[in-house]
């Protein structure tokens, strides 16, 4: 970047040389381009790969992530694989293309017996819109399926994607929850999410298999998340509703590599908050964007004092603040809407605050 560029970057918040993703084929790269720690780490990793529920939206970056990381760290021969039930063809082939070996395999009516053989899991398997409608379904892919899968991997290191919605709401100003604090869910969504992690030290502290839970709350991608929801609504001149006033967000890339890095943190169990560093306020993102696309933004309610915020100062301990920060991500996020990108059409619903998905 010129000296002209680098000033103008900074001004937006953008650390330079980290330029905004121009397109799908872009952004797909950056979520796949593994950091010099997670090379390292990775080059530790006994046994093979297998990331459970590859293909949802955080999935495939993940996979592809994994691959390159161990391919960077000269660990070529360690076997990456992605188990979905990949209804979309494309997106197993292209995983391919890459190196990942894809493996269709329905979770919930397979024998995870026919599962491959690994030393590691990462279980990213959720159930969470239409849980309010059909909260028996959630249970059983959020409480039931686990035990499957722990009984099929006893002797691994296990990273299991948990939720910052097993806490209660809390004060706007309390910084956010931390893992010692005692637990709240709201809603069949929620408890059902704290029957994953009982269920999971149910076999670390029975069986020894090594855990690692990941309460995340929210990831960000720029074809999804808050910041999508919130700067659609804006550009769209439709309102934002503050009345939850306060929410968390990370990066997605910073997310998948703390999920792969928190393998060698497995443990009877490890729990960890994953989130942004801030404690972002809806009404002032809505602000950001509208100054981004020179309008007015229209908010409507008003803040309640709660909002479901997770403290992460471990995860940022151990393993390093986002390289992508909020600032940046939200420059990003206009410039994505302004180009027409495409976005995927589900919302977080960050501003649930009954627990009803």
């Amino acid at each position: 970047m010129n000296e002209v560029a680098v000033a103008v970057a900074e001004a937006k918040g953008t650390p330079a040389g980290l330029a905004f993703p121009d397109g799908e084929a872009a952004l797909e790269e950056l979520l796949a381009t593994p950091s010099a720690a997670l090379i390292a780490d990775l080059a530790d990793l006994e046994g093979d790969l297998v990331v459970l529920g590859a293909g949802g939206k955080m999935g495939p970056s993940l996979c592809r992530l994994a691959r390159r990381a161990l391919d960077a760290g000269g660990r070529g021969e360690v076997r990456v694989y992605a188990v979905s039930r990949w209804s979309d063809r494309a997106a197993a082939e292209a995983l391919e293309a890459d190196g990942v070996r894809t493996v269709a395999f329905d979770l919930m009516t397979g024998d995870p017996a026919e599962l491959p053989d690994a030393g590691n899991v990462v279980f990213m398997v959720g159930a969470k819109f239409g849980s309010a409608g059909a909260p028996e379904h959630a249970w059983a892919v959020n409480a039931a399926l686990p035990d499957r899968i722990a009984r099929r991997y006893p002797a691994a290191r296990i990273a299991a994607f948990s939720t910052g919605n097993v806490y209660p709401l809390v004060a706007a100003g309390s910084g956010g929850s931390v893992e010692s604090d005692p637990v709240g869910p709201v809603g069949e969504y929620a408890m059902s999410c704290l029957g994953r992690e009982r269920v999971f030290t149910h076999a670390a502290t029975t069986r020894g298999t090594r855990v690692a839970l990941i309460r995340l709350n929210y990831a960000v991608d720029l074809r999804y998340g808050v910041l999508a929801d919130i700067a659609a609504a804006v550009y769209a001149g439709e309102p934002v509703d503050v009345t939850t006033g306060q929410a968390n967000v990370v990066w997605q890339g910073y997310a998948n590599e703390v999920a792969l890095r928190s393998l060698g943190h497995a443990a009877t169990p490890f729990t960890v908050n994953l989130t942004g560093p801030e404690t972002a306020s809806v009404r002032r993102l809505a602000t950001l964007f509208g100054a981004e696309f020179g309008r007015e933004a229209i908010v409507t309610g008003a803040e309640s004092g709660s909002a479901l915020l997770s403290d992460a100062s471990l995860c940022h301990e151990l393993f390093g603040y986002p390289e992508v920060p909020l600032r940046t991500l939200v420059a990003w996020q206009a410039d994505w809407i302004r180009r027409g990108y495409p976005l995927s059409g589900k919302a977080t619903k960050f501003q649930v605050r009954d627990g009803k998905f």
